[in-house]
């Protein structure tokens, strides 16, 4: 049995301008997003937009500058009014909430870590970690033993009477983190919450980010324009073009099966042997002798590593201490060649 969506998003629709819902229905006509602006200045930001998001999942919304990826999380909040379209968050739409039951809802149940940080400079790390509390009125006591636990748990247990201007941007970044999980929401929204961040430090955010999600099993939406940074965080991927949905599913599925020249081109450079997973590219077990054993999750990368490049081997996959499939060598080869793009086949 399926289990309903955290969040669900049904027909959405985005259009800027002071006639939308004229310019919605030109669009719904088949107008795309150049014609609409040339021929009735109107901008279109998302276009029918269809997404389940799971409870303890990480979906990632990814694709190019004007895309229409930050619009999206920006109508789970309803920062943005939406054309048409419902937003479903437990099943109950955002857009019939009375001002006081979506200042409630923002408050409780959805938390925010920005690209820019938004820390206050005039407060300390322990009172920025605390914002969400002190809004709903907690006593001093609990905002002070709450802040104090995430931020030491994001690795900054010292510095909670610093301010924001004596800290690095990663650090600056775990506090927003912090500040995040100290709401205690059942949701949180990551909007390029790692893009203004060096490469290291970067990657030091996504490693973090997946450690507490082992843990806490949080919904994230998490936007990004980096498919590297979504293949790795992704539980469900979705890419989206001209503010429509081109593909969405399971990362490694897409990675494998692209179903547009557009996403074809955009998984091309993708460094395979180091995303794919080893679940991904196995096959039944029907074999009683191998080379050894490996992971399910291991990713190509080490597999080869594992093999010294012998294409002739083959391996048995393990789940825990479950046989679960087999790999061999030749296959694994096979699927580091990126599928050639259709433009390229024409």
């Amino acid at each position: 049995m399926t289990k309903d969506p955290k969040v669900r998003l049904r027909g959405l629709y985005k259009i800027f301008g002071t006639r939308d819902q004229v310019a919605l229905q030109h669009v719904k006509n088949g107008l795309g997003k150049e014609e609409l602006l040339v021929q009735h200045k109107h901008v279109l930001g998302l276009q029918d937009i269809n997404v389940d998001m799971q409870a303890g999942e990480i979906t990632v919304v990814m694709g190019l500058s004007g895309s229409g990826k930050s619009t999206l999380i920006r109508h789970l909040n309803r920062l943005i009014e939406p054309t048409a379209g419902e937003i479903l968050i437990d099943g109950i739409d955002v857009m019939n909430l009375s001002e006081s039951e979506l200042r409630e809802t923002r408050q409780t149940k959805l938390s925010m870590v920005f690209q820019k940080f938004a820390l206050l400079p005039h407060r300390t790390v322990l009172q920025n970690a605390a914002m969400s509390l002190a809004v709903r009125g907690a006593d001093e006591a609990t905002q002070k033993s709450e802040a104090l636990k995430w931020l030491e748990r994001v690795g900054l247990q010292g510095y909670e009477n610093h301010y924001p201007a004596q800290l690095s941007g990663g650090m600056q970044q775990r506090v927003g983190i912090a500040r995040a999980l100290t709401a205690n929401t059942d949701i949180m929204l990551m909007d390029e919450a790692f893009s203004a961040l060096d490469p290291l430090i970067r990657t030091d955010m996504q490693n973090l980010l997946l450690e507490l999600q082992d843990e806490l099993h949080k919904t994230i939406v998490f936007i990004t324009h980096d498919l590297d940074e979504a293949l790795k965080l992704a539980d469900h991927l979705v890419i989206l073009k001209d503010g429509a949905v081109v593909q969405q599913g399971e990362p490694q599925g897409i990675l494998m099966n692209p179903c547009d020249p557009y996403i074809e081109d955009f998984v091309s450079d993708i460094n395979r042997a180091r995303v794919l997973r080893v679940k991904t590219v196995m096959e039944p077990l029907v074999g009683d002798t191998f080379a050894g054993d490996v992971n399910v999750g291991d990713n190509l990368e080490s597999l080869i590593a594992l093999s010294e490049g012998d294409t002739t081997l083959h391996y048995r996959v393990m789940d825990g201490d479950k046989a679960v499939g087999e790999l061999h060598m030749r296959d694994l080869v096979k699927a580091l060649v990126p599928r050639l793009s259709s433009d390229a086949e024409s």
